[in-house]
């Protein structure tokens, strides 16, 4: 079965979906975030079989998300580094973080995983604002809009 791509799509939420809609990818970028550099560092800490990280990989390359870089020649082995486009991810997988522990623990209980300021220690709990005035996105006063084709 063939799946429906996305890549071309007028939307911005379809295109990202068209990467990120695959389970592993997400988990991929999330340990590169925390560090995770070779295939087998990917692999130890996903429990990925290994023909579907290197799929995830090879895309993330071609896509620019990662850059692969040779560390030894013999066996040949490669290093997989976030490109300036890969780190931008971090927000979309930071507002994922936020509503997977608004929303899927109950209410009495919170994940036991947290993001915290790597100076204070203190807990981080990410938020979407409008970069233009800098107050938080909401629901009932955003809608999507057109830009005018200029010739």
């Amino acid at each position: 079965m063939r799946r429906t791509r996305f890549d071309t799509s007028p939307c911005p939420i379809a295109r990202v979906t068209d990467l990120l809609g695959d389970w592993w990818t997400p988990l991929i970028l999330r340990e590169a975030f925390l560090g995770a550099r070779r295939f087998e560092e990917f692999q130890t800490r996903l429990a990925i079989p290994r023909a579907v990280l290197a799929a995830r990989l090879e895309r993330l390359v071609a896509e620019d998300i990662m850059v692969q870089r040779e560390y030894e020649q013999r066996p040949q082995r490669f290093e997989y580094r976030l490109t300036p486009k890969g780190a931008a991810a971090w927000d979309v997988l930071a507002a994922m973080w936020r509503y997977g522990s608004d929303w899927f623990w109950p209410k009495t209980k919170r994940p036991s995983l947290y993001l915290s300021d790597t100076e204070t220690g203190n807990e981080i709990i990410p938020q979407v604002i409008d970069k233009n005035t800098g107050t938080p996105l909401d629901l009932h006063t955003t809608r999507v809009a057109s830009r005018k084709r200029t010739p």
